[in-house]
């Protein structure tokens, strides 16, 4: 069976699996569950349709499965896979939505696009899987290599995000007050989702070895990096949205603060209180 097959079966199986559990557990972050998890799965199957003797393809496979391995870590420590872990911004939607719609939004984005969405990342393996296979050349270690800077950069992004709700957590235990309610230091003064950032990058990264494979800069399958990015878009607006409810003071930190490209801050009107170093 051809690996882009088996990868739409594993697709379906995945949507209906998803959807199911998030209508009898009523907990709609099974999505977000698999987010890290069913990109290997997609990225080994093309693998072994090779034989794993596509170095190009076993490549991709492996630097998918570092970005995996590290993004599940981070998602179970923050308690993703506890019950009851669901993602606080699907509770919003839910409570600003008719249960009707929002029912109907379970099935078709969360359940159904987003998983569409994750196999679709990937599919730059196929591209590289229909292309003559070809040595491992300067270009394919400068991507790979571009991809784990990437990937670095999310990791200090995300331990950056960690340690201060950490710090966070263990003022307000003290019983005081933290001197900063969000961070806006490391990485997040140059920009307010820096993790954000690099995770898109990554796969416009990935979709590079497409274009080596091939000597083209322009492949259908570049619609995964570029839907993925138009998800990040959507996520952010809505995310600050409720940041900013939240917190008063976000509009000042958006006013000096680039929303996702990392870049040097505009001006400030305050100073941005710094956590205590862990």
């Amino acid at each position: 069976m051809q690996p882009l097959v088996v990868c739409l079966w594993i697709c379906a199986g995945t949507i209906v699996a998803t959807w199911l559990l998030s209508v009898l557990t009523r907990e709609y972050s099974w999505v977000d569950r698999v987010w890290s998890l069913s990109p290997i799965v997609y990225v080994w199957v093309f693998a072994a349709a090779s034989g794993f003797e596509n170095a190009r393809l076993v490549l991709m496979a492996v630097l998918v499965t570092l970005w995996g391995a590290r993004l599940t870590f981070n998602f179970a420590r923050k308690g993703g896979y506890a019950r009851g872990g669901e993602d606080y911004r699907w509770a919003a939607l839910r409570a600003r939505m008719p249960k009707p719609a929002f029912q109907a939004f379970n099935l078709l984005f969360i359940a159904g696009y987003q998983n569409a969405l994750i196999l679709g990342m990937t599919l730059s393996t196929f591209t590289v899987s229909q292309a003559m296979p070809t040595p491992l050349g300067v270009a394919d270690v400068l991507v790979a290599a571009l991809f784990l800077l990437l990937l670095i950069g999310e990791t200090i992004a995300d331990q950056q995000q960690w340690d201060f709700h950490q710090w966070k957590k263990s003022e307000i235990a003290d019983g005081r007050a933290p001197s900063a309610r969000f961070l806006q230091t490391g990485l997040f003064r140059y920009s307010r989702h820096p993790n954000f950032f690099f995770e898109q990058a990554q796969w416009w990264a990935l979709y590079l070895f497409a274009v080596v494979a091939t000597g083209s800069v322009l492949h259908w399958t570049i619609l995964g990096p570029l839907l993925l990015t138009a998800l990040f878009i959507g996520s952010t607006i809505f995310t600050e949205s409720l940041s900013k409810a939240r917190h008063p003071e976000y509009a000042d930190y958006q006013a000096t603060t680039s929303a996702i490209v990392p870049w040097f801050p505009r001006r400030r009107t305050t100073e941005a209180a710094e956590a205590p170093a862990s």
